[in-house]
């Protein structure tokens, strides 16, 4: 018997938050990838590997969607699948330099392979009740196949083979992921709020790389008064993301969801939250590694007598710092305009004077550099916060209290 459908009220369950631990876990990993300080190559690794994961794991948010995953043999495969994940995550730093032991690349790709087929396997099953559902998961497994295919070819020709082929299977993914919503719609959406709360607790648990990013970059120098300033910036930058996705874009987007019906609203969850988020979790990682170069200039220049705010930082800490603040505003205004279909234009050009001013932020010593951040997003912060107050409605025939 297939299982049984997902209820429409359903919550996420504490097995799914695990899950989700340990895909942010998988994250930390990527960070570790990128390395201290980064380099341009490191990033753009990192960035690969990270939309394959996202893409992963949207796509077991799907499987609960359709189908309560903590019971019976879908809690099995799920399991199956977290063991996955756990061991790409483990060998993440070694996706591209095999070292002694088993060859990293090639068990990275085996691990993916297995969580994705785990995946299709269950939805598959899951998904026997509604109609042509099968055919479209039949359809995105033939497209992925052939990803799998190259992300294991890759990793056993390495060199340039390795690099190219992997991108090439990046590409096939996302493309299949596209072709298949393109195809006969995207996959039916059962339940919003549990979709909808999937992915906030996602955001917000990756929003917690940024402070953890923060006490790994201040190291030893931790109470040091300059360091805790820096810190302090830091923090302020994660509270303005918080702020900017929990108190504005989410609840809009939520309502945007629940007032629309049938395919519309399965394109909404598809694009504005399976695809739009990709952005935020990009930008919030890149962003962690900026605030973590940051804090350990700040921490090496205290460490070594000079205590100042320390040496500026390289272009790709700069860009990791300022050009993952602007793909996450990015990101926001795609959630944004996928799910309400209105993009403020004034955050528009707070996410474009982000990208811009990766410049100064190269130019500045890293806390001055982090200052700069920090106002810009408190002002857009600020901002959305007064267009929200004009925008709602007034009361009326309330007049103010007072002396008669």
């Amino acid at each position: 018997m297939p299982p049984a459908p997902a209820a429409r009220d359903r919550r996420a369950t504490p097995f799914e938050i695990f899950f989700d631990l340990v895909f942010v876990f998988a994250l930390t990993r990527i960070m570790a990838l990128i390395g201290q300080p980064p380099t341009p190559v490191a990033m753009a690794q990192g960035l690969l590997l990270l939309v394959l994961l996202w893409i992963a794991w949207a796509s077991y948010v799907w499987l609960g969607n359709q189908t309560p995953v903590d019971v019976g043999v879908v809690r099995a495969g799920v399991l199956v699948g977290m063991a996955a994940l756990f061991v790409a995550a483990l060998v993440m730093p070694r996706a591209w330099s095999p070292e002694p032991g088993l060859d990293g690349p090639l068990l990275l790709a085996l691990a993916y392979v297995l969580l994705r087929v785990v995946h299709l396997a269950l939805y598959h099953r899951a998904a026997a009740s509604v109609p042509g559902l099968r055919e479209r998961i039949r359809f995105f497994a033939a497209i992925s196949a052939l990803g799998w295919v190259l992300l294991l070819l890759g990793a056993v020709l390495g060199g340039v083979a390795h690099a190219a082929l992997w991108v090439a299977a990046f590409l096939i993914e996302i493309g299949g992921q596209r072709l298949s919503y393109g195809w006969r719609g995207a996959w039916p959406l059962l339940s919003p709020n549990y979709f909808i709360e999937r992915h906030g607790l996602v955001v917000i648990i990756s929003l917690g790389e940024s402070l953890i990013a923060a006490g790994v970059g201040a190291g030893p120098a931790v109470t040091a008064l300059p360091v805790l300033g820096v810190a302090l910036l830091g923090l302020t930058v994660s509270v303005c993301l918080w702020w900017l996705y929990f108190d504005a874009a989410a609840p809009a987007a939520a309502r945007a969801l629940h007032a629309a019906n049938g395919d519309r609203r399965d394109r909404i969850a598809a694009d504005a939250y399976s695809e739009g988020h990709v952005l935020l979790i990009v930008g919030v990682i890149y962003l962690a590694v900026g605030v973590e170069q940051v804090l350990a200039h700040v921490a090496e220049a205290y460490v070594g007598g000079h205590h100042a705010a320390g040496a500026a930082l390289g272009w790709p800490a700069a860009v990791a710092l300022y050009g993952g603040a602007a793909l996450y505003l990015a990101g926001r205004l795609l959630f944004l305009g996928f799910s309400t279909g209105a993009v403020p234009p004034v955050q528009v050009a707070f996410a474009a004077l982000a990208l811009l001013l990766t410049p100064l932020g190269r130019a500045l010593p890293g806390a001055a550099a982090l200052g700069v951040l920090a106002a810009l997003l408190v002002a857009a912060a600020g901002h959305e916060r007064l267009a929200r107050g004009r925008r709602a409605p007034r009361p009326v025939g309330v007049r103010p209290a007072g002396p008669r």
